[in-house]
């Protein structure tokens, strides 16, 4: 199951989530922005609005990856995932159970699960995903959570613990930052705002992170 994530993102170490409030962008003219520069794997995040909404928002947006050869991943909703057919589900510790998901999507399905601690990422090499995140690496304002910062070190022990399965580090992971946390043991880093905030140097950013190696 895990060679498909990493297949799926090509060279890069960067997996982009969207995000329309920070953006000010629909998710489809984000996703088209990010595959301009390079992003082959994207997911698509959607806090505020409901779900009618978001699979109203989600649709073109799957079908512009779609039509670039890009994959899409859709952020905690398996019947969104399901009904566009997109490639895979991105599940929180309170959305629906990977074993669930994975019965619902098939096989082939990019299935990630996000964990806040050393206890609950073994937990999930115990699970049928293909990729665990963990976070936040850093304190971040893009999300509200009781979590504490899991720190380099914390990441680092997680790394440990997972032995060969992919591992994202998501939370307060910028341009500026990549490199440390890329060396702790993260396979993948996943960005929202040093993506969309400010605007004006986005492109600049953006392209430190696809380019890191």
């Amino acid at each position: 199951m895990s060679s498909n994530f990493m297949q799926a993102l090509g060279s890069t170490h960067l997996y982009p989530i969207t995000d329309q409030h920070l953006s000010g962008l629909s998710h489809a003219e984000q996703v088209d922005f990010l595959i301009d520069i390079g992003a082959t794997l994207i997911q698509l995040r959607e806090k505020i609005d409901p779900p009618l909404r978001f699979f109203e928002q989600a649709e073109p947006a799957v079908l512009v990856a779609r039509d670039r050869g890009a994959k899409i991943i859709i952020n905690d909703r398996v019947d969104i995932a399901l009904a566009l057919k997109a490639d895979g589900v991105h599940l929180g510790q309170e959305d629906l159970s990977p074993d669930a998901a994975r019965r619902i999507l098939g096989s082939d399905a990019i299935i990630g699960f996000s964990t806040h601690s050393l206890e609950q990422a073994r937990l999930a090499t115990q699970m049928p995903v293909d990729y665990v995140a963990i976070g936040p690496i850093f304190s971040t304002a893009t999300k509200q959570s009781a979590n504490p910062p899991v720190g380099l070190d914390g990441l680092a022990r997680v790394r440990e613990a997972l032995g060969g399965m992919p591992l994202v580090a998501i939370g307060g992971i910028t341009s500026e930052n990549i490199g440390s946390v890329v060396k702790a043991g993260a396979d993948v880093v996943a960005v929202i705002s040093d993506i969309w905030v400010p605007a004006n140097d986005s492109l600049i950013r953006i392209k430190r992170l696809l380019n890191y190696s």
